[in-house]
C-alpha cells in the first residue's frame, strides 16, 4: 500500500523520551527528533551546559530503579502518552586491566545503567504504547556486544550483548501489538568526550591529536571508512528508524561503524 510522508514534519504530535540527551549522540537524536516536528524529553544526572527551551528536562539516575520510576511518572503525568523511547544512556566506567581487576561492584553498575535501566524504561512504558497499539523503542547498543574489548570493557560489553538480546524478543512479543522494537549498534563516535580523551592521550604520548586517533583506530583493528562516526549520523539513523517510513521495521539489529566489525 502506497504511503506518503511529510519529511520536514514527520514526527509531529509524537512524544519522544531520549535518555543521556545532554550530550554526545544523545544530544544529536534529540536535536534531530525534535527538528523532525517531536515533542522531546531529555534525561540526565546533570541538566545540559546549555537550555533549550525545546527540550523537556528531568534529571534522573537512571541506574536506579528509583531514578527509572521517576522518569516514568513524571512523563505520563506531564504528557500522558509517550509515543517513541530512545534508550541511548549508556557507557563505562570500570578500569583497564581485564577481569582479575574488576569486582561485583564494577559489574554491577555497568548492568544496571547499559542493560537494567532500559529494560525498567521499556517496562514502565510499554503498558500505554499497548494501549495506543502504536510505539516505537530503540535501544542503542554497540558495537562492543559483539566485538569486546576485554581490556577496559569487559562488563560494558557483556551488558550491551544482553541487551541486543532482549531487544530482539521484546520485539517478537509486542510486534503484532503495534510497537516496533529496534536496536543501533554504533561503533567508536567522536563525542566531545572522545575528544578531550585524544587530547590527553596525545599530551601524555606526545604524539598530535590525529596519530593518537588513529592509534585508538588501530586497537579497534581498523575503521575502514578512516575514521570515527559524528553524533549527527548516529543522530541521522535513529530519525529514519523511529519515522513512518520504517514502519515496516522492528526485531532488527543496526550497525553503523564505518565497517569496524570485520564479519558479515
Amino acid at each position: 500500500m502506497k504511503q506518503d510522508f511529510n519529511f520536514n514534519n514527520e514526527l509531529s504530535g509524537k512524544t519522544v523520551l531520549v535518555t543521556g540527551g545532554t550530550k554526545g549522540a544523545g544530544k544529536a537524536i534529540a536535536e534531530r527528533l525534535s527538528n523532525a516536528g517531536a515533542k522531546v524529553i531529555i534525561t540526565a544526572r546533570n541538566p545540559p551546559e546549555i537550555s533549550d527551551d525545546n527540550h523537556y528536562f528531568i534529571s534522573a539516575d537512571l541506574s536506579t530503579a528509583t531514578g527509572t520510576e521517576k522518569v516514568v511518572e513524571e512523563v505520563l503525568a506531564t504528557f500522558g502518552r509517550l509515543d517513541i523511547l530512545v534508550n541511548n544512556l549508556g557507557g563505562s566506567e570500570t578500569k583497564a586491566g581485564g577481569f582479575a581487576v574488576l569486582n561485583d561492584e564494577d559489574w554491577e553498575l555497568s548492568i544496571q545503567t547499559n542493560l537494567l535501566a532500559p529494560v525498567r524504561l521499556d517496562r514502565g512504558f510499554l503498558p500505554k504504547m499497548l494501549e495506543q497499539k502504536s510505539g516505537v523503542i530503540i535501544h542503542i547498543a554497540s558495537i562492543q556486544g559483539r566485538l569486546p574489548l576485554y581490556d577496559s570493557t569487559l562488563p560494558y560489553a557483556a551488558a550491551k550483548a544482553g541487551l541486543i538480546n532482549y531487544s530482539k524478543s521484546l520485539s517478537n512479543e509486542v510486534a503484532a501489538k503495534g510497537v516496533r522494537v529496534l536496536t543501533v549498534s554504533p561503533g567508536w563516535i567522536m563525542t566531545s568526550a572522545s575528544e578531550k580523551m585524544m587530547e590527553r592521550i596525545a599530551e601524555s604520548s606526545n604524539i598530535t591529536k590525529e596519530q593518537a586517533t588513529q592509534s585508538v583506530m588501530d586497537a579497534l583493528g581498523g575503521i575502514p571508512f578512516g575514521r570515527p562516526a559524528q553524533p549527527e549520523e548516529i543522530a541521522e539513523l535513529v530519525g529514519f528508524l523511529v519515522s513512518p517510513r520504517a514502519g515496516y521495521l522492528t526485531g532488527t539489529e543496526f550497525v553503523i561503524d564505518g565497517g569496524t566489525i570485520p564479519t558479515i
